[in-house]
Formats: structure tokens, sequence, C-alpha cells
């Protein structure tokens, strides 16, 4: 526990920020418990209500705000060196492990063990994810307006195919306008001045951490050329049709307009990868999210696989594992570059945001229409890993996978069912799910199932 009154080095920093990189399994919610406890209830570097409001306007963000709370907890206490060491930090471990098990997939996906480790995973994703929709939806959905938007959300983008970003924007534009007129359905709490404290930090804020035009100018030049030349070069080299092209241009529009977390992010990843550039196909999709779910850092980092996959397949003149690697690595630097932007250029005014409450009731609206896109998330994967065969359905503006009843897989079904009751009844953590329905999809493959 760091003692008042004493500061911090950032060797002593980068120190806790590997260990908790190398512990942050679980996905964000998982993440950011792990945050709290290490910083704020043990070493004590930061208050409970000033890591809250980071925590609030990590949320308002695009991109994985686990990450990004990492990031704008480094900034605060070490400016921005210290920002960058905790941001990357948070990604290396599971970049690393994801690029290695893209290689073995792409390698062995085939092979009987291998097909069989991932088809329980499978069933082990299914089950948090739909824990997710529950513990999502219980804090998120706390009257009827919140709940119809919740529905509307669902509706909207499982049966009418509506782009993410625009139920975002539609969801954000409600509780706006709602709040200006005076509505208090999308209150959203959470926000406000924060408390006095005994940590390290206090209440004080660092001179570095003061709005400054300068300051803003000159980290948005900086980490827009970072993010954008090697967008612009590509374009310039290869063309638009390249798949290096697109992979660079759909993940830097990602990096944008994905509001609202991970889960709800690869909802939106999912369906165009498979559907709109046919880089990997919807089993696979469902794979990645396992190795995502299985190793530390962001789920998002479940993108490098869909890069690498993408490029791995359509490999031009490489060695199809050197373009795999290529574009997974290209596809890890435009989801999170843009990601340290949105901290050190919108951190220093975030004080100014807790104050405003219409900004808040946005955000309250857009976490409710999150809670639909998620329960999309979960029947899609439902759909896809349990079927053999979906069939689209297109009557007017209606436009949603079928499932064919006959082509169900018993055994999928039985191991999801297992791995339902073992997350909702029995309360295990995703780590205990993940290895035991990994563990029974290899004894399903070794007695010739």
């Amino acid at each position: 526990m760091t003692e008042p009154g004493r500061e911090v080095s950032l060797a002593e920093a980068t120190r806790v920020w590997a260990k908790i990189a190398l512990l942050s399994f679980g996905g964000p919610a998982g993440q950011i418990a792990l945050m709290h406890r290490v910083l704020v209830e043990e070493r004590r570097w930061i208050g409970e209500a000033r890591f809250l409001h980071a925590l609030n306007y990590c949320m308002l963000l695009p991109g994985p705000e686990a990450q990004q709370l990492a990031t704008y907890i480094g900034w605060l206490m070490h400016r921005t060196k210290g920002g960058l060491i905790a941001g990357t930090l948070f990604i290396l471990p599971g970049m690393a492990a994801i690029m290695a098990l893209s290689w073995i997939y792409a390698a062995a996906g085939n092979v009987g063990a291998v097909e069989a480790l991932f088809f329980g995973l499978k069933a082990a994703v299914l089950a948090i994810v739909a824990e997710a929709v529950r513990r999502i939806g219980s804090r998120a959905l706390k009257n009827n307006v919140l709940r119809a938007v919740a529905a509307a959300a669902f509706v909207a983008i499982f049966f009418f195919a509506m782009p993410f970003p625009l139920i975002v924007l539609a969801a954000g534009a409600i509780g706006y306008l709602a709040a200006r007129a005076g509505s208090a359905a999308f209150s959203g709490g959470g926000h406000g001045p924060a408390a006095a404290d005994d940590s390290l930090l206090g209440d004080r804020i660092p001179d570095h951490a003061l709005p400054s035009l300068r300051w803003s100018l000159r980290v948005s030049a900086i980490f827009l050329l970072l993010w954008l030349v090697p967008v612009a070069l590509l374009l310039a080299t290869l063309g638009p049709d390249s798949v290096y092209s697109r992979i660079a241009l759909f993940f830097s529009q990602m990096a944008v307009v994905t509001f609202g977390g991970a889960y709800a992010v690869l909802s939106y990843v999912a369906q165009q990868a498979v559907e709109t550039y046919g880089w990997l196909e919807a089993g696979e999709m469902l794979d990645g999210l396992g190795m995502a779910e299985t190793t530390p850092g962001p789920l998002i980092m479940v993108t490098q696989f869909v890069g690498f996959m993408g490029a791995y397949r359509n490999p031009g003149g490489l060695d199809p594992m050197v373009a795999g690697t290529l574009g997974g690595l290209l596809t890890t630097w435009v989801t999170f570059t843009p990601c340290f932007l949105w901290i050190f250029l919108g951190a220093p005014f975030a004080e100014k945001l807790r104050e405003n409450r219409t900004l808040s009731a946005a955000l309250t609206a857009i976490t409710a229409a999150v809670v639909g896109v998620v329960l999309n998330l979960a029947l899609w994967f439902a759909i896809h890993s349990l079927f053999g065969e979906v069939r689209e359905v297109e009557a007017g503006p209606l436009r949603f996978d079928r499932p064919v009843p006959a082509s169900v897989d018993l055994a999928a079904c039985a191991l999801a069912a297992a791995a339902l009751i073992a997350v909702f009844r029995f309360r295990l953590g995703a780590p205990l799910v993940l290895a035991g329905c990994a563990a029974a999809g290899m004894a399903w493959w070794a007695v010739g199932g």
C-alpha cells in the first residue's frame, strides 16, 4: 500500500501496470474491478470518486473503456509518458497471445484436437455473453423508458440490420433532447463534483491535467499523424481494393464509431467481417472471441484475429503467415492508436463533463441501447454456433438470420446449457467456465464425438 504523501515513481508504476496487464482476464467488468482493487483499495493512488469519474468519461468514448481507463489514470499520475506506459502495457500481453493463437489456428485449425478445443470454448463464450446481457441490463435499465430504448435497439439491429453507429447516435440524441426538455427518465447519476479523499492524488488537479489549447493542438497533430498516415500510405500504394487498405479503413472507422463497450462493438465487427468482407466465417468469429476471453487484455483484441485471418486468406504475393501477421498488427495499430488520442485530448476537459446533465443523459440512453445490441450479439452467436445451417430472411425492410431447426447440434446445445448453468446457477468465473468447456470439448473429441 502506498504511504500518504509519498510520490510513486514511474518505474514503480510501470511494475504495477505490468502486473495489472498480466492479470486482466474476464472482460471489461473484471478488468475494471481489478484496477479498482489495486489502485483504489490496495495502493490508494486514486480515490473512489476520482476513479468513477475517470470511468464515466471513458464510457463516453469509442473503444475499450478498460484500456482507456488505464491510460487515463496513468496520464493523471505521470503525464503523457505514464499514460502511454499504462495503456500500452494493458494491450501487449493480449496482443502477443492472440498473435500466437492466430498462427496456431491458421496452421492447424482443421486438426481435430484444435477444433475440439474451440468447440468447447464457443459454449463458454455464449454463456459469458448471455451473463453480460443480464449484468449490464440489471444496472442500466432502471425504468420502463430505458427498457423501451433497449428493446428498440435490439429490434433495429437484429430484425432490420440497422448499423450500430446509427443506433448509438439515435439513442444519444434521444437522451440529450429528453434531458433538455426536463425529463428525468435518463438521469444516469454518477456525475457530480468529486468528493474529498485521502488517496495519494487526493482532490488536487495536477498542472498537466489543466485544459490547454496548445497541448490540445499538439497532441491531436501527433496522434492523428500516427493513426492516419499509415492508412493514407496503404491507400496510395496498394489501392482501395487491397485487403490491407480495407482492414485499415474498416478498423479506423470502428475506432471512431464503436461506443458501448467490447460486446456491443463485437456485434458490429462480427457481422461486417463475416457478411460484408468475408474475411472469416461466423464459427471462426466465435473461435476468435474464445481466444480473447481466455487471454489477458481487452476483448476487442479479437479484432487482431479478424485482421490476421482476412490478410491470411488474401496474401497477395506474400507468404500467408507473413500476410496474416501484418494484417493483425495493422488492425491493432489502427484500433488502439485513436484510444490514446481520445484520452490525451479530452481528459483535461473531463471535469466539465461531470457537471453536464444533458451529456450524462445521453450516456445513459446509449448504455440502454447497448443492452439491446449485446442481446443481439448473444442471439447471433447462439444461432451460428448451435445450428449447422442458417438462412438469411429478407422481406421488405426486414433482414435477419433464421436457423434451420433440422441442423441443430445437440452436443453443442448440451455443452452450452452446462455453461449457462455454471455461470447463472453456480456463478463460476469466466476462467473456470472457459477451462471447463475447453476440457469438455477435448473429452468429446477423445471419445469420438
